[in-house]
């Protein structure tokens, strides 16, 4: 119920009276389905959006006054924003409201107010790396890349969207004369988590070379992702083969607090010493080689979904290497193994190096870093 003005000796009726102890337990609510301009009615009452598409609701100047308050809520699947028209609106956090979120609208004078969000934690900002500005399922963020070692910095505390890449591991690498496995691609990590505003040292896991595994992606001393195994060989003293590299284990629950962890799946097995398995990519195992030919590369994931914009490959493994023919590179960012050296170089982040026969194999791709909040 908005404010009502009342003069001297009046008498309320009992429906007045009723009204007025209602709205002091359950404020009068309103119900916007399309973006929304405050007015001075709105005082002290819950003003409820409720739309699938993506509103504002705008606060001018000049309609409340100092200690006037006043709830937002939204209970639709767009996102609503608390937008500062000629009134200003300071917020220590977002001002992005996404379904079932709210808060208080409270004016320090007619044309200064504070929104307070309600229900938990909100997201904090941060500067580093590469900024642009996404969105993602109808949600506006600013996304933060990191593709070598630096800082982030956290400006203000609050929740931060993490998804973390591993060095990928390289193609196994001899002069022998025997094929070798491809390399196993690095661990994923994804989750969302509180940040102090402080800064944090970035280390993004280099790539293996032929032969090695890749390297820890990080983000201060508790938050990263495993780097991917080296391709396997051919041992001549027992005759058998080595499954090509893991990237730090098979895939597995995640822990509290992670959204997603995925290891580098299991490398393919060998057929010998002319026929070796591919690398374990995070989206699948790799496939193992038979008789003459490589085992095929393990599949990435698709980024896509954490960052917008077009399909976008990471963490996929190397085919293995084999005397007739290479390993399949696959269609989710994996490279084919080689039938000679050197071998093909990994070409997403985190994916690893192909195999090759008697020589070098191919390199893994370096980690990556992604973090965004909401804007």
């Amino acid at each position: 119920m908005a404010i009502q003005d009342f003069v001297a000796n009046q008498i309320l009726t009992a429906s007045q009276m009723d009204t007025l102890q209602a709205n002091d337990y359950n404020w009068t609510v309103s119900t916007k389905t399309a973006s929304y301009v405050l007015t001075a009615a709105d005082k002290g009452t819950r003003v409820v959006m409720n739309s699938a598409s993506n509103t504002t609701i705008t606060v001018n100047t000049g309609l409340f006054n100092a200690s006037d308050t006043l709830q937002i809520i939204n209970i639709g699947t767009g996102t609503c924003t608390v937008t500062a028209g000629t009134a200003t609106v300071t917020v220590n956090g977002s001002l992005a409201l996404t379904q079932w979120g709210g808060g208080t609208l409270y004016f320090t004078s007619a044309s200064a107010s504070i929104f307070f969000p309600s229900g938990g934690i909100s997201y904090g900002t941060a500067t580093g790396g590469s900024s642009s500005s996404i969105t993602v399922g109808g949600i506006n963020y600013t996304l933060l890349t990191f593709t070598s070692d630096t800082n982030l910095v956290v400006t203000r505390g609050g929740l931060f969207d993490i998804y973390l890449v591993g060095g990928g591991g390289g193609g196994g690498t001899s002069g022998d004369g025997n094929s070798y496995a491809g390399g196993g691609a690095g661990q994923i990590v994804q989750m969302t988590n509180y940040l102090d505003a402080a800064t944090y040292v970035v280390d993004i896991g280099a790539a293996g070379a032929g032969g090695s595994s890749g390297l820890r992606t990080s983000i201060g001393t508790t938050i990263s992702a495993a780097g991917g195994g080296r391709g396997g060989g051919y041992l001549n003293a027992s005759g058998l083969g080595i499954n090509g590299g893991s990237g730090g284990g098979s895939t597995q629950a995640a822990p509290a607090g992670v959204a997603m962890a995925l290891g580098g799946n299991n490398g393919g097995g060998s057929a010998g010493n002319s026929g070796s398995g591919g690398g374990g990519g995070a989206g699948s195992a790799g496939g193992a080689g038979s008789g003459t030919t490589g085992g095929a590369a393990g599949n990435g994931v698709d980024v896509s979904s954490f960052i917008g914009g077009s399909t976008l490959w990471v963490s996929a493994g190397g085919g293995g290497g084999g005397s007739a023919t290479g390993g399949a590179a696959g269609s989710a960012g994996g490279v084919a193994g080689r039938t000679t050296s050197p071998g093909n170089n990994a070409t997403v982040s985190g994916g690893g190096g192909g195999g090759a026969t008697n020589g070098t194999g191919g390199s893994g791709g370096n980690g990556i870093i992604y973090v965004r909040f909401r804007t």
